[in-house]
């Protein structure tokens, strides 16, 4: 069969070879998915500034959905979320002043950060549509207990009372 290429991007493989590879790497497709994943690394202020330039899509304000998604070249995001994102580019523009005044600031603790995912993780299921899946749970009793033989058992503890059946000798 021979080798194959599996993209990243697109998360897709192909048999490799020069004129697949060339033509997967041009087309389309590939082009907006590696565009998507750079896009998740972008600096808010970047990400403000397009926004700002940008229209209102009139689809996704009227339903909610619009069918070009990221790839859209209307903005998507409401006054709420544009107020959001400038107040965090704020925040990130103090805190480099901040730094360059050579200010001690303490970094954050870990509860500030869960503080920060809990109500991050809170607005965005409020937002989203869909339902998140409830968590695994094993059914009642299992998984089951077995009573291992004695010749099998650790023994105790030292200074644990032995139950008289399980005597070590």
């Amino acid at each position: 069969m021979g080798k194959r290429y599996f993209c990243d991007y697109c998360d897709r493989s192909f048999q490799d070879n020069l004129h697949n590879r060339k033509k997967h790497l041009n087309g389309v497709q590939h082009l907006r998915a590696k565009r998507v994943w750079y896009d998740l690394f972008r600096d808010a202020a970047a990400i403000l500034q397009e926004e700002q330039t940008k229209k209102p899509c009139r689809k996704f304000l009227q339903t909610g959905q619009c069918d070009f998604g990221s790839n859209c070249r209307f903005s998507h995001m409401t006054e709420q979320d544009l107020e959001k994102l400038s107040a965090q580019v704020q925040g990130e523009k103090r805190l480099k002043e901040l730094q360059r005044e050579g200010a001690d600031i303490p970094p954050g603790t870990i509860e500030d950060w869960l503080d920060k995912r809990a109500q991050r993780l809170s607005t965005a299921q409020s937002n989203s549509a869909l339902e998140k899946p409830a968590p695994f749970q094993y059914p009642p009793g299992w998984p089951p207990v077995q009573e291992l033989p004695p010749s099998l058992q650790a023994p105790p503890p030292r200074g644990w009372p032995v139950p008289p059946n399980l005597q070590w000798g």
